[in-house]
C-alpha cells in the first residue's frame, strides 16, 4: 500500500513539475516588412505560428501565450536609457510565454 501511494505522489508531483515549466520571452517587435511582428503584437491567429517557431527555437514545446507588453511593464529588462521613440516610431515589445 505504502508504495503504491509513493508511485502515485511521484507521478502526480512530476505531471505538476511538467505543467509548470513555462518560461516568458520579452521580444523587441521590430517591423521587417513581413506583417510577422504585427501578428504577435496584435494576438492575431496569424502570430500563432511565430510564437511557436520562437519557443522551439528555444527549445520549449509551444506557445502558451502571446501579446504586446507596454515597456513600463518590464521592470529592469529593458535600457532606460535607450530612447523609446526615434521620430514617428516607437519601439514596442511583446512577450512570448512558451512551454515545454
Amino acid at each position: 500500500m505504502r508504495s503504491l501511494l509513493a508511485a502515485a505522489a511521484v507521478l502526480i508531483l512530476g505531471m505538476s513539475a511538467a505543467l509548470a515549466e513555462k518560461r516568458v520571452f520579452i521580444i523587441a517587435n521590430n517591423s521587417d516588412g513581413y506583417g510577422i511582428d504585427r501578428c504577435l503584437a496584435n494576438g492575431s491567429t496569424c502570430g500563432n505560428a511565430a510564437a511557436n517557431a520562437y519557443c522551439k527555437s528555444r527549445e520549449f514545446a509551444q506557445a502558451v501565450t502571446f501579446q504586446k507588453v507596454d515597456r513600463g511593464e518590464i521592470t529592469g529588462a529593458v535600457p532606460t536609457t535607450t530612447p523609446a521613440c526615434r521620430g514617428a516610431t516607437c519601439e514596442e515589445f511583446v512577450a512570448i510565454t512558451c512551454s515545454r
